[in-house]
């Protein structure tokens, strides 16, 4: 089957995109590592010893930084896909919006409380943008609950959303939550991508 114009067109992007040569120069397995990474740079979200969990991990970019960052820190990752091992990483597969998934993360907590969540979580796309974004940001509020209950006080969040029906009030949210909100778009993120990054500082 030939593939389609709209495929070759996102193949012939991938392979010639900058962060993704520099991703595979620099041994990271995505391009979105990139991203945490600029990031990190303005707001300095890691420190050594950190607790961090990483929602949506897979392939594994932002969990291979968040390693690199919290010397003898902890880092738990967990996504539905299978994730090849990280050093430093503890991986969970499960589907987060599943009760049972949630057990098992608290459980590898072991009593601690979390210092950054960080959710690059997207859904699958089926195409209907409605219906996308609706997925996208339910995912973004299960994130942002399990910030609510996890986070040390002054904890950070850091969660991909998507601008759309529901962001506004997602918004809202967040700054009932944190001392402060923060709009960031990375340069690695691509300009025709509704895709942004609001952090939260301070949990209250």
């Amino acid at each position: 089957m030939k593939r389609s114009k709209t495929s070759r067109a996102w193949m012939h992007e991938h392979v010639t995109d900058p962060y993704v040569k520099r991703a595979k120069s620099e041994g990271y397995r995505s391009r979105a590592a990139f991203k945490l990474l600029e990031i990190d740079e303005k707001d300095r979200l890691f420190r050594n010893g950190m607790t961090v969990v990483d929602l949506g991990s897979t392939p594994g970019g932002w969990s291979q930084v968040a390693a690199e960052k919290v010397k003898g820190g902890k880092v738990i990752a967990l996504d539905i896909l299978p994730m090849e091992p990280i050093s430093g990483v503890d991986f969970i597969q499960g589907d987060f919006r599943e009760e049972e998934m949630l057990s098992l993360l608290e459980k590898s907590l072991d009593g601690r409380q979390v210092d950054l969540v960080i959710s690059d979580m997207a859904p699958n796309l089926s195409g209907v943008g409605t219906t996308d974004q609706a997925r996208s940001m339910h995912l973004a509020e299960l994130a942002l609950e399990f910030s609510r209950d996890h986070l040390k006080p002054g904890g950070f969040f850091l969660v991909k959303v998507f601008q759309g029906e529901g962001y506004e009030d997602y918004l809202k949210e967040m700054r009932a939550v944190f001392h402060k909100v923060l709009s960031r778009k990375p340069k690695a993120s691509r300009d025709r991508s509704s895709e942004v990054y609001l952090l939260g500082l301070g949990k209250n």
